[in-house]
């Protein structure tokens, strides 16, 4: 197990109306709040105006900025940035799923950097202060609400990046699960998959001795994955949206990768499906595990012998690992089919036209300066288009 240093100090607000709480709770941190979310759903389904009213009830002053789109662009981090400015913005009030979230970071910490926030994501320039950022979560995914990272698209370049700093962790997020029943199938689905990622990219690692978190990881996965059949079939299940919700926060707070070496790289490789093609993050992602897993299996084939026994819940005889491996592979592909999620890149609308591109771009080789991906096992560019060809 390997030496850490592990803070999280994000807040989490759980349960049933904790949303109408939110002016109270924030008010203590702010004097002028930049309203933050996507599009006109919140104010179908009320929550705007459960927002408005405990904002108003507490005597905040607040501007709103709606319009953020999945994948969340650089362009409105930019008016963003600009508006809180100009307003002398203290505090931004993201609701919304892990794109209105990451956009909000975006903005909390160009606020105070001298030049373009995209070069913050670009460089991996480190940031000393940032705006800070409360939230209300409407899509379980991401893990945003509680993780020290944000992802942004930049719609002109065709690049995702992403980027992490401890100052990026929210002050504190509202988790209500009732919040959740009207969404779609198609988000469920790709929230699932996007969350189970998170765990994935750090489960599969080459460090020894990591018991406790191989638990933690498996007992997550297992959890999400029983409770997202539930609330796919009903999705007004509220005790089944509890452990799902719950999941994607455990999933992505950091508390899972602690002590062990990380991979990251499927979410590089989906990174690049996102940038140019516009997919969804979950669906790119249900598409490219199973791949990277049928692709990489062999640099550690225990690793993935334990997967597929203890989350997949393979039996076989331990003499056959290549089939025990193989099939619990075969089980998760089965797994995203049940939630309606894609299996091939075909089905995003994906040709082999850009594939060689998306992974030089993926490894840095398009820019002249290549460097592997992935922990578990290293990834150039050549491997990342035959992983995208087994995912074809």
């Amino acid at each position: 197990m390997l030496n850490f240093d592990f803070h999280n100090p994000t807040r989490i607000i759980f349960g049933r109306d904790s949303h109408r709480e939110i002016g109270p709770l924030i008010k203590p941190h702010a004097v002028k709040v930049l309203l933050h979310y996507g599009g006109s759903s919140i104010k179908k389904s009320g929550l705007y105006d459960a927002v408005i009213a405990s904002l108003n009830q507490s005597k905040l002053d607040f501007i709103e900025l709606g319009g953020v789109v999945p994948n969340p662009r650089l362009s409105l981090v930019h008016e963003g940035i600009a508006l809180c400015k100009r307003e002398g913005v203290d505090l931004i009030l993201a609701v919304g799923g892990g794109s209105v979230i990451d956009s909000a970071k975006a903005i909390a910490m160009g606020v105070y950097y001298a030049g373009d926030v995209w070069e913050i994501y670009e460089q991996g320039k480190p940031i000393t202060a940032a705006l800070p950022v409360a939230t209300i979560l409407t899509i379980p995914a991401a893990g945003s609400e509680s993780s020290n990272s944000s992802v942004i698209t930049n719609e002109a370049k065709q690049m995702k990046l992403g980027y992490g700093s401890p100052l990026l962790r929210p002050l504190l997020s509202i988790m209500n699960p009732e919040l959740f029943f009207t969404l779609p199938k198609d988000q469920i689905a790709n929230g699932v998959a996007d969350m189970m990622s998170h765990i994935f990219e750090r489960y599969f690692t080459n460090t020894l001795q990591t018991d406790l978190t191989d638990g933690l990881c498996e007992t997550t996965l297992k959890t999400i994955m029983k409770n997202a059949l539930l609330v796919s079939g009903d999705p007004h299940n509220y005790d089944a949206w509890c452990q799902v919700g719950f999941g994607g926060t455990v999933a992505h707070n950091d508390i899972l990768g602690l002590g062990r070496a990380q991979d990251w790289a499927c979410h590089g490789m989906e990174h690049e499906l996102s940038a140019i093609y516009d997919v969804a993050h979950g669906a790119g992602l249900a598409v490219l595990t199973p791949a990277w897993m049928q692709y990489v299996y062999q640099a550690n084939i225990n690793m993935f012998v334990q997967f597929a026994v203890n989350i997949m819940g393979v039996a076989g005889s331990y003499r056959a690992p290549d089939a025990i491996v193989l099939e619990g592979i075969a089980r998760l592909r089965q797994f995203f089919k049940k939630l309606g999620l894609p299996a091939t890149l075909s089905e995003l609308g994906i040709n082999e036209s850009k594939l060689e591109l998306m992974a030089k771009k993926a490894t840095g080789a398009a820019y002249g300066a290549e460097h592997p991906i992935g922990g578990l096992k290293k990834l150039y560019w050549q491997d990342v288009l035959e992983i995208y060809k087994l995912a074809k």
